[in-house]
């Protein structure tokens, strides 16, 4: 049985230090929200700049000095990918992993904060000397994807042709375009070939496209908790968050950068992000996290008194908005919607046969509402 609130995410286990609310939309006719509102003076989005510290990122750049065309038949510029490495590779260059990370991480898979990153590494225990991927005999890479925030081209990033940045003219980008620029590292390191590469949710879906666009180039796939193709529920519930984070009137339709400091979309941002924490978990965990106990039991009928799990959400949103950017999320949660191995490959069974050749270990996650393990199941029964 898991304590309610449990500590290891994060959530302050004493009520009294509950962080503020961000869900202040100020939308004609909106229902009331709590009373507490933000009280720093957040920059409108998390994003890495250049001039912020660096810290482990190295960067590789994308084209050879041509714009990369994309799936979508548009064309980026100057793209700059950012990326992180532990571990040494070896004379062979026959030991690298790839990481592929998930929608709101980056490549800063391990290590510790500051210097640059906002959090300790996102999976540190997994990654590192000793580990299960462990970095004292593999060299391992994380990328952060194409359309991030974190030192790769994205929404964020300053428009050459334009001086401003991108914002709501950045381009639609998907998990082959990512895969493409993960590509132009592996040449940029010298890694001919990945022993492995690994990643879950929107990384799980890069896995798979590895396997599929550049088979010759991989060992073996490890693809967690993530689809063959996005289902029409998935597409809802990210339909429904780009839609709350858009009605953020701070939002400006994706034109924001120039907005004094608190005067970003963090409340829209942070919605989106709660809705998805809620697909992230079971039924079964949230009722055992947090059943029906309150932030304050004496104030059972107080106007603005919540329960637990109400203050858990907003607990996830606020962290998000400090490390992200509004824009990112639009863009890489549009790459998962539109993940589809089969997308102009003559059907599923014709595209997975690049990779059934390729040894592969899916891993399901039983509390995870979002991708179920029917899904696990499917790539399992595709690809052996």
């Amino acid at each position: 049985m898991t304590d309610k609130p449990r500590s290891d995410d994060g959530y302050p286990v004493d009520p009294t230090l509950e962080p503020p609310i961000l869900r202040s939309l100020d939308l004609p006719g909106a229902l009331p929200v709590h009373p507490r509102t933000y009280t720093d003076r957040l920059p409108v989005t998390g994003a890495w700049r250049h001039g912020d510290p660096v810290g482990g990122r190295r960067f590789t750049s994308v084209g050879g000095g041509r714009p990369l065309s994309l799936e979508s038949g548009e064309a980026l510029s100057d793209i700059e990918v950012a990326y992180e490495t532990w571990g040494e590779l070896s004379p062979t260059s026959d030991n690298a992993i790839l990481i592929c990370h998930a929608l709101t991480a980056d490549s800063h898979a391990h290590g510790a904060s500051g210097g640059g990153h906002a959090t300790e590494g996102w999976w540190n225990g997994v990654v590192g000397p000793g580990c299960g991927i462990d970095t004292d005999r593999y060299f391992v890479v994380c990328v952060n994807s194409l359309g991030g925030c974190q030192g790769s081209t994205g929404p964020a990033t300053v428009d050459p042709s334009t001086g401003t940045p991108y914002g709501s003219t950045f381009p639609t980008v998907t998990t082959r375009d990512i895969v493409r620029c993960q590509a132009a590292v592996a040449d940029d390191l010298g890694i001919d070939r990945w022993l492995a590469v690994v990643g879950g949710s929107m990384g799980g879906m890069q896995v798979l496209e590895w396997g599929v666009m550049y088979p010759d180039r991989v060992r073996a796939l490890s693809p967690i908790a993530t689809a063959l193709a996005a289902s029409a529920q998935q597409v809802a519930w990210s339909a429904v968050g780009r839609t709350a984070l858009a009605l953020d009137p701070r939002f400006r339709g994706g034109d924001y950068y120039d907005a004094e400091p608190g005067d970003g979309p963090f409340a829209g941002l942070a919605v989106a992000r709660a809705l998805a924490h809620i697909t992230y978990r079971s039924k079964e965990v949230f009722d055992d996290r947090f059943a029906r106990d309150l932030v304050n039991p004496r104030a059972l009928f107080g106007r603005w008194d919540r329960f637990q799990v109400e203050s858990y959400l907003d607990y996830q949103g606020e962290k998000l908005v400090r490390r992200f950017d509004a824009n990112s999320y639009l863009v890489l949660n549009r790459v998962m919607d539109l993940h589809d191995l089969a997308r102009d490959r003559g059907g599923m069974d014709r595209a997975v046969r690049r990779l059934a050749h390729l040894p592969a270990l899916t891993l399901s996650i039983s509390s995870d509402t979002l991708y179920p393990t029917g899904q696990q199941t499917a790539i399992r029964d595709a690809i052996r």
